[in-house]
């Protein structure tokens, strides 16, 4: 079976051109949203949206739309780190605090 390539664009977070995208469940899909509005988002702002919150975290502080997760402090710190680095680059996560004692 042949591996199919990654889809690669522009992240809808980030809005950095030629990344490697992925789909990320606005809702995610254990909290309902297995057939709810996605957004295809670069591997590293995803991998940092779930670094900092859980999937609970997610719905229940509401950042289920792009705007909302721009307009999150900590997601909007790491945009603006993430938009002056090049397309390849996979800097590491750390996951927060909420995260690693969920």
């Amino acid at each position: 079976m042949a591996k199919h390539k990654p889809a690669v664009g522009r992240c809808a977070l980030c809005r950095r051109d030629e990344v490697e995208l992925t789909e990320h469940h606005l809702t995610p899909k254990e909290m309902g949203g297995t057939f709810m509005e996605t957004a295809l988002v670069c591997r590293t702002c995803h991998r940092q949206i779930h670094a900092l919150y859980t999937n609970e975290d997610l719905v229940r502080m509401v950042l289920t739309t792009i705007e909302a997760l721009m307009a999150d402090a900590a997601v909007a710190a790491y945009v603006k780190y993430i938009r002056k680095q090049p397309p390849g680059v996979l800097p590491k996560v750390r996951k927060s605090a909420r995260v690693r004692n969920r």
